[in-house]
């Protein structure tokens, strides 16, 4: 069990970022970590990790394979993303050949875009960020943490995200993750810590599993003529996840936000075609093309 006790951070003589910290990560947990911008959840997320040392208290119980996504990905640009995986892979004890063939495999289920053999810099932001999970992976992790990991990743990419946690915790590793929409971390997280004035609040049931009932939501754009109206679908409070179909938009949403959804869309001039009961993340990612604004 990893350990945080009375762990405290604060650079040079600055202000606290951390104070009084105590937080437990078991093996099979899916944890968010919650708090507003500047609230410390990256410098927490750095600390588990073991990148940065706490400034008063202690950690113990680390793991020794952990895998880290921060929330700014930086390689070495000229690189090529699978000569990238293939380097660290080494660094991590696997033959050539393994890390090869591991990362790979993990650029084909992330659907990588831009190619496998083109330098890093001319990915995209999602892109890079699916370079940045497969690194992440390449060893299976005892305990993966990953901040803010859904930013800029395209709609199927969230469904295969989903499942790399959902498969490290049911292999026994322990995930921690941030981000910034409640419906995600709902979503996905079992239990959560609340970050605050440098403190953190324990916040819903640990081990519990527990999964926000979700809809499916089917839009038609508003009909030719109409001046177009931009939606951000995947930044609406309440949607997961966002994809075209065809000549519709295909929203997941958490039940509980679908009054709110379907209100926007009205107030857009979009056509709700249907709402049902979500599919599974397979039945959604078929057909999903890109994500949708």
């Amino acid at each position: 069990m990893l350990r945080c006790e009375a762990v405290g951070k604060r650079y040079g003589g600055g202000r606290w970022v951390l104070r009084d910290v105590d937080m437990e990560v078991s093996g099979g947990d899916v944890l968010a970590v919650v708090g507003g911008n500047g609230s410390g959840k990256s410098t927490l997320l750095r600390i588990l990790a073991g990148l940065s040392r706490p400034t008063t208290g202690s950690v113990s119980g680390r793991p020794p394979r952990i895998g880290y996504v921060p929330d700014r990905f930086t390689a070495p640009d000229r690189i090529s993303s699978l000569s990238y995986l293939t380097h660290l892979g080494r660094i991590r004890g696997m033959s050539a050949s393994a890390a090869r063939t591991r990362g790979d495999h993990l650029l084909e289920r992330l659907s990588l875009v831009g190619g496998r053999n083109a330098a890093l810099r001319t990915l995209s932001k999602g892109n890079a960020q699916k370079v940045a999970l497969a690194q992440a992976l390449l060893v299976p992790p005892d305990l993966l943490v990953l901040d803010e990991p859904w930013s800029g990743l395209d709609a199927s990419a969230h469904g295969v995200l989903a499942e790399f946690i959902g498969e490290v915790a049911a292999q026994g590793g322990a995930v921690v993750f941030t981000d910034h929409r409640e419906a995600i971390t709902e979503t996905h997280a079992g239990g959560a810590y609340v970050l605050g004035d440098g403190r953190v609040t324990p916040h819903g049931g640990r081990h519990t599993g527990g999964r926000l009932p979700m809809v499916e939501l089917v839009l038609a754009a508003p009909p030719a003529g109409t001046p177009p109206i931009e939606v951000d679908w995947s930044g609406t409070p309440g949607v997961v996840d966002s994809a075209r179909r065809g000549g519709e938009i295909v929203l997941r949403v958490a039940r509980e936000h679908a009054d709110a959804v379907l209100l926007t869309a009205l107030r857009h001039r979009w056509s709700v075609v249907s709402l049902t009961g979500a599919a599974d993340e397979a039945g959604f990612r078929g057909g999903a093309g890109r994500a949708v604004r």
